[in-house]
């Protein structure tokens, strides 16, 4: 658990670094250079802008379309990475037997238990890190499209629905609904884990407002990408993990 708390810290230490590096103010433009910006921030800005030319100059669609064919083609590591979490799920009891079997902390047990595990896992095919590759390698894509709508110039100089897109959301709803769906689609992806696991449960609560926080204070049009992307993969999650959803919630009405 140690190292998936560190694991997790880690992600959200590398997501601030990156998108908090000097160049997120600067413009993106054919002219800026470097590896990042050449092929993945600057196609990213212009693919927003192709799509804000082909739907009248609104760049809030155009967001909107680009946010979903993202989302689309992370689809299948997205859904891996489920796969690779309802399989680690399946073992959690037998891996609590051996916790409780091996609950001395010196090193000889600590040991035995560290083999046990591993032989647990190749018995069911499991890979522990198998859950972690596909949220590695979609990160520089989500961080990148993050660059694109904080870069492009044209973004902030347009309106959508009842907001500056370049500005922040002066009725704060669009942070709210962030936070909002960022809870629903985290309680869906714990379904049946968080009650087992108090610090996934912690976690349930930190990353909505964290979204939150970061909403507040950032351009409208990055919250309207959280929230259209929310939107998605609470949606994503309910065809993928839709019998797990029911039986969590018949559970729930059962206690109650």
């Amino acid at each position: 658990m140690k190292r998936r708390i560190l694991l997790i810290a880690g992600l959200i230490s590398a997501l601030t670094l990156l998108t908090g590096c000097t160049e997120v103010n600067i413009p993106i433009t054919s002219e800026s250079e470097g590896f990042w910006n050449t092929y993945i921030v600057y196609p990213l800005s212009q693919l927003i802008t192709y799509f804000a030319e082909i739907t009248g100059d609104n760049y809030g669609i155009a967001i909107v379309f680009v946010t979903i064919i993202i989302r689309l083609a992370i689809l299948p590591l997205m859904i891996k990475q489920t796969k690779s979490s309802k399989a680690m799920q399946a073992i959690q009891p037998e891996m609590q037997k051996l916790r409780e079997k091996y609950s001395s902390k010196d090193q000889q047990t600590q040991q035995k238990l560290q083999q046990e595990t591993m032989a647990l896992f190749q018995k069911h095919g499991v890979n522990p890190l198998a859950g972690c590759f596909p949220l590695i390698i979609q990160m520089p894509i989500l961080i990148g499209f993050y660059h694109a709508i904080m870069r492009t110039e044209a973004i902030a100089e347009h309106t959508f629905l009842w907001f500056d897109l370049g500005e922040r959301d002066p009725y704060f709803i669009l942070p709210l609904v962030a936070g909002a769906t960022t809870f629903i689609q985290q309680k869906m992806m714990m379904a049946g884990t968080a009650n087992q696991n108090p610090q996934m449960a912690m976690m349930l609560w930190i990353m909505p407002i964290m979204i939150i926080v970061f909403a507040i204070s950032f351009p409208a049009a990055l919250s309207l990408y959280w929230v259209v992307g929310n939107l998605f993969m609470i949606i994503q999650t309910y065809f993928v993990k839709g019998p797990e959803l029911k039986a969590a919630a018949k559970d729930g009405g059962s206690k109650k």
